[in-house]
């Protein structure tokens, strides 16, 4: 039987349940249009950026930082800059309001967790 770490239990369900989170806003948003979902839209966002908060915090220690910020970096700028993208490639599909909508929320979950992630890291590097 494998022996199980607990240490990041609560970082990696914080992750899991933001990025299924992200996606469904995003789709419920445009193709699925849910309701409850779209009426509670900006609380849902907050909850996102409350995720994010908990993943930069709690899920990321000092030896993986610098991955996590490479790669944090890397998915907000692409998220940013395919929403523009794929706005105005696929018009009329509605595949392209979807896909940008999900990277919207993408970025409130990201960019809470990638500031986060930084700050630790610079006051880990300023210590005297």
């Amino acid at each position: 039987m494998a022996i199980k770490s607990k240490e990041n239990s609560v970082g990696a369900w914080a992750f899991l349940i933001g990025v299924v989170l992200a996606t469904l806003v995003g789709l419920s948003s445009t193709i699925f249009s849910i309701p409850y979902v779209v009426t509670y839209s900006a609380q849902i966002y907050g909850i996102l950026v409350i995720l994010g908060l908990v993943i930069g915090f709690v899920n990321i220690p000092g030896k993986d930082s610098q991955t996590f910020l490479m790669a944090g970096t890397a998915l907000v700028v692409v998220s940013r800059f395919g929403m523009d993208g794929v706005r105005g490639s696929i018009i009329g599909v509605g595949v392209g309001d979807a896909v940008a909508a999900i990277f919207g929320a993408f970025l409130a979950l990201f960019v809470p967790a990638t500031i986060v992630v930084a700050l630790k890291s610079v006051f880990s590097i300023s210590k005297i």
